[in-house]
């Protein structure tokens, strides 16, 4: 039964509720953590641990994404962002790290995205990624996926990540060239995931495209501004509950095909990255959590990759702290930080030790209790 309430004569809104309202329940047993395992696989990739890297140039170059891979992750490099705009994006990504809080940032960043997109780059910054010998994935938006699939298609990927605050199964447009994505994916030989999106409906929807993946969230976090911008913002326990539910009518609609979910937003420790998983999420995406690495490209500044919009800009600017350690420790510890912003998915294996599962799948099952007075 859903939870709905009127907030006025003929209107209704129902009520949703974000991680930190939930928590996990263990169940009758628990388990050794060596028996505990955090792999996933996306169609024929596998991964020793279910991170997406979010793909803002504070967190991914070719090199951060390629040190992601190596640790069991897949990094993502934005092919709309300074990578592929600037042969040498260092000075400038070392001018945006010493940017201090009253800086008028936005305004900055603005300008150094003006710079147009070079397609030689961004066959230059896949061979980079592919001489890693580590998969590569990359993200381009949806008003760029036409103009831009040839050249990073002939660059040579792994994965195609279509990204923007929210996407739709088809963007309906009477000024210019639409994109269909079921029609754009069906052409494809590779796996793609899509996403943002919010809800039930438009999970279905873009689950049908062919997508082998769908983002789930819009990169909500405490520098996200699309909620004051927009008026838009779904709390992310229920989008991923949400999405979970399309999954499983998909898998009934289709005979079994299975989609995987990627959270997005709202994730800055390892319960938190539980609790995406509890949910239904079988990957989450991290962002700022991966910026504090102490080989971010942007020394510890943080932005998202709608905070440079040249009209609209959906994403304050995180001015540069000082790094919390290694990726490697960030990662797999061992942490030295009791808030559990180290270790990310040692806590999640501790976490479904604790709660009595083996695998990612199999913690998809846990029992949830609402705890909103917990914060």
């Amino acid at each position: 039964m859903r939870d709905v309430v009127e907030i006025g004569p003929g209107k209704l809104a129902r009520r949703g509720y974000h991680l930190r309202d939930v928590a996990l329940v263990p169940s009758r047993r628990t388990r050794e953590m060596s028996d505990v395992s955090t792999a996933w696989q996306l169609d024929a990739y596998q991964f020793a641990i279910p991170c997406v890297a979010h793909p803002s140039d504070a967190t991914m170059s070719p090199a951060s994404a390629v040190r992601l891979g190596g640790l069991g992750g897949l990094g993502v490099l934005n092919v709309e962002g300074l990578w592929c705009r600037y042969a040498e994006p260092e000075p400038i990504l070392d001018e945006l790290a010493a940017l201090g809080e009253d800086t008028p940032a936005t305004r900055r960043l603005q300008e150094v995205y003006a710079e147009p997109i070079k397609p030689e780059l961004i066959v230059e910054r896949v061979q980079q990624m592919r001489d890693g010998n580590e998969t590569v994935a990359v993200r381009v938006s949806p008003q760029h996926t036409l103009a831009l699939a040839p050249v990073i298609l002939d660059a040579g990927i792994d994965i195609l990540v279509i990204q923007g605050t929210l996407v739709s199964a088809e963007h309906v447009s009477t000024v210019e060239e639409s994109l269909n994505l079921k029609e754009f994916i069906a052409d494809l030989d590779l796996p793609v995931i899509v996403g943002g999106c919010t809800n039930y409906q438009t999970a279905l929807h873009l689950m049908r495209t062919g997508a082998a993946g769908v983002i789930i969230g819009i990169g909500g976090d405490e520098w996200s501004t699309t909620d004051t911008v927009l008026g838009i913002r779904v709390p992310m326990a229920t989008a991923i509950a949400d999405a979970a539910e399309a999954r499983r009518a998909y898998l009934d609609e289709t005979g079994g095909r299975y989609v995987h979910l990627i959270a997005d937003g709202d994730l800055r420790t390892s319960g938190d990255i539980a609790k995406a998983m509890g949910c239904g999420a079988d990957a989450v995406m991290l962002g700022e959590p991966l910026s504090r690495c102490e080989d971010a490209p942007a020394n510890g500044a943080w932005w998202h990759s709608s905070a440079s919009h040249p009209v609209l800009p959906r994403g304050a600017f995180g001015a540069a702290e000082a790094p919390l350690a290694a990726m490697d420790t960030v990662l797999y510890g061992p942490s030295t930080d009791p808030d559990g912003c180290l270790n990310l998915f040692g806590g999640l294996r501790r976490s479904m030790a604790k709660c009595g599962y083996r695998d990612l799948k199999e913690f998809q099952r846990v029992g949830l209790v609402l705890d909103p007075g917990c914060h």
